[in-house]
């Protein structure tokens, strides 16, 4: 009697466990998307210094948006120096200008992460950002979204798709068609 109900203890000690260890991924892949986002928030958030000042993070963004962005950013450069090698000079090169990871061209005085959905597969997600401008009346809030992939190595921020208060449908495109245009 005694070991059946040691072995009846043990199995559903075991069972618990694995139950267990099924919910930790999850919770930490929230944990660790919401650092992600609050990173980006934080790091990029456009008054702090120039975006042609910084580095992209492989830790942080998809080896795709961070080719895009840098593809982005010497396509400035060099229509910087193109501009300024011209017969004129005085022209206004193709410059990043307004907040670059936000729907808002002022960018954002403050963000919530209101919440964070992971696909089934586990291999995408998206975090819906509520972000606000409060320099100058009205007060103005907005919801992005940042899509991360799992790719093995960690979630990483592979776009924004933005509110319909800005031109732009999301990071990718508008950095795309940047490039188009510097291009030209």
């Amino acid at each position: 009697m005694i070991k059946q109900l040691f072995l009846c203890l043990s199995g559903i000690l075991l069972l618990v466990n694995c139950k267990n260890n099924e919910t930790r991924p999850s919770v930490s892949a929230d944990t660790e998307i919401t650092q992600k986002v609050n990173q980006l928030y934080t790091e990029y958030d456009g008054s702090k210094k120039s975006i042609y000042n910084q580095s992209f993070s492989d830790s942080l963004f998809s080896p795709e948006l961070k080719k895009t962005l840098e593809d982005a950013i010497h396509a400035s450069e060099a229509d910087i120096e193109k501009v300024k090698k011209s017969d004129h000079p005085d022209e206004k090169p193709l410059l990043f200008e307004g907040a670059v990871f936000s729907s808002l061209y002022e960018g954002y005085t403050g963000y919530k992460i209101k919440s964070v959905t992971i696909d089934p597969s586990g291999t995408s997600a998206n975090a819906a950002v509520e972000l606000e401008y409060t320099l100058s009346p009205p007060k103005i809030k907005w919801t992005d979204y940042v899509q991360l992939i799992n790719s093995g190595q960690g979630w990483k921020i592979d776009n924004i798709r933005f509110d319909t208060i800005g031109n732009a449908k999301d990071l990718k495109t508008s950095l795309k068609e940047f490039t188009q245009n510097a291009d030209q």
